[in-house]
């Protein structure tokens, strides 16, 4: 210990280093600050994995507690401040960069050094003390950062699971009002950008509604792999270094302290090389990201214009949209929903490469695969959350425009073809598009249909269902 208030002197396997007094880190976590300054980005910044890694903690303590491995004045000191920084506690004295080498190794050393300096503490010890309660010895006993890390990643990915889950289901439930509301607003439908037959804007917006809850459900399932877990295998798979009953133990623990149901993988040298639910999870956060930018693009363009677009829908007016054209707004939300789309999308490129480059009994790439899905999850769950407040439950329908689209399109001469025949349809079809003319009132002209019959075909209940026709 050094005799400096300013500093304590700390010793690794390189040698001594001096470490600020007040912080709650040491030599190892020193150490990691100075070899990876590469995103100015911290683990403490990322309060779900905090969480989830003093969790794992709390959990190891109270299995080596049981098979009395661990003192109980030991164990106690760190359960009690494990549960400080699960309680929001010292988060920014995770100083680690997301991205680093060593598969980890500086993660999990920066919450062995906290914890176990805020232990030394409540105990009654001074910073540093390691003599009374060690870093390595007993907040790391019968652990490995190859099964600590990988299972906090995990953990905190549930975390961040259920919250983006819940504001998707919030979002679902927008774009089902808006079906609602607009269920009886007839449209042109399309496809390739051309017109294809009607529908009404109340249909449209119910398939936005379901495509968000189908990724509802394979997000749902992507967690269940999400919760095998490695725990127990320390360095390899081969649990060296812990009691034969410690996987079991330390898994009930964690489903204890943590509320969520891990299961101990069944072969743990395998669970400790397979990444392959990062991959899986990463592939259902890339599709719900395809999904919420197409559904983006098509808010853009039904609301294109006002003038010169199609003008369907009005989005909210959040900001003025130029600084040089007066008057114009652009369609901000969707915008910035897209991009985060394009970043998702990017995250899964990092994911999968990092899974592939796994070699042997460990994959050291996990930090950037956790970080990556880190970010996909929040920056989806923040989209969201603006998506639905700032623009779909704002949303109306331009019901004379839509009205208006429908009686001049061609494609209204699609319904006919079951009583006018193809041929007949497309003569219709054609000289409505030459002379601008609607496809009802060409019909009448052409004697090919009463008034009376001309109105039940064209009906909006027979145009957007299924229905018999007269041959």
């Amino acid at each position: 210990m050094s005799t400096d208030s300013a500093t304590r002197r700390e010793h690794d396997l390189l040698g001594d280093r001096d470490v600020p007094a007040n912080v709650y880190w040491g030599v190892h976590t020193l150490r990691a600050t100075e070899n990876f300054p590469i995103t100015g980005v911290s683990i403490g910044r990322v309060p779900e994995f905090v969480r989830a890694l003093v969790l794992v903690k709390k959990a190891a303590a109270l299995a080596n507690a049981e098979l009395g491995d661990l003192d109980a004045r030991r164990a106690q000191a760190i359960v009690q401040a494990c549960d400080e920084i699960n309680g929001g506690a010292l988060h920014d004295q995770f100083v680690v960069d997301v991205i680093q080498g060593g598969a980890g190794t500086s993660s999990n050393m920066n919450a062995n050094e906290v914890i176990a300096n805020r232990a030394l503490e409540i105990l009654g010890h001074p910073k540093g003390d390691y003599k009374e309660l060690h870093p390595n010895n007993h907040v790391n006993m019968a652990q490995s950062t190859n099964d600590v890390y990988p299972t906090a990643i995990k953990l905190g990915l549930t975390f961040a699971i259920h919250d983006l889950l819940k504001v998707m289901g919030e979002l679902r439930g927008a774009f089902a009002a808006k079906a609602e509301e607009f269920a009886d607003v007839l449209k042109m439908g399309r496809t390739q950008l051309q017109d294809a037959v009607p529908m009404t804007l109340g249909q449209e917006f119910s398939t936005y509604a379901v495509m968000l809850g189908e990724d509802e459900s394979r997000l749902a399932e992507a967690t269940a792999l999400i919760n095998e877990i490695n725990l127990g295998a320390t360095a390899i798979g081969t649990g060296i270094n812990t009691d034969p009953e410690y996987a079991r133990i330390v898994c009930a623990k964690l489903i204890e302290v943590s509320g969520i149901h891990v299961m101990t993988a069944g072969n743990l040298i395998e669970a400790t090389q397979d990444t392959g639910s990062f991959v899986q999870l990463s592939g259902v956060l890339k599709r719900i990201a395809a999904k919420i930018s197409k559904i983006c693009n098509d808010l853009r363009l039904l609301s294109s214009g006002p003038q010169a677009g199609l003008n369907e829908i009005k989005l909210p007016e959040k900001q003025a949209g130029s600084s040089i054209m007066p008057g114009k707004v652009n369609p901000v939300i969707p915008e910035v929903v897209n991009q985060v789309a394009f970043e998702v999308i990017g995250n899964d490129i990092a994911v999968t490469m990092a899974s592939e480059a796994g070699q042997l009994q460990l994959n050291a790439f996990e930090p950037i695969m956790g970080w990556s899905l880190f970010k996909s999850l929040k920056h989806l769950k923040a989209a969201f959350v603006t998506l639905r407040i700032n623009c779909v439950e704002g949303i109306t329908a331009n019901k004379e425009a839509l009205a208006a689209k429908v009686r001049s399109s061609a494609g209204l001469a699609t319904a006919l073809n079951p009583y006018l025949g193809y041929e007949n349809a497309t003569m219709i079809a054609r000289e409505a598009m030459r002379t601008g003319r609607p496809v009802p009132d060409l019909v009448l002209e052409h004697g090919l249909m009463d008034k009376a019959k001309l109105d039940s075909v064209l009906s909006p209940d027979a145009l957007t269902r299924p229905g018999h026709h007269a041959k």
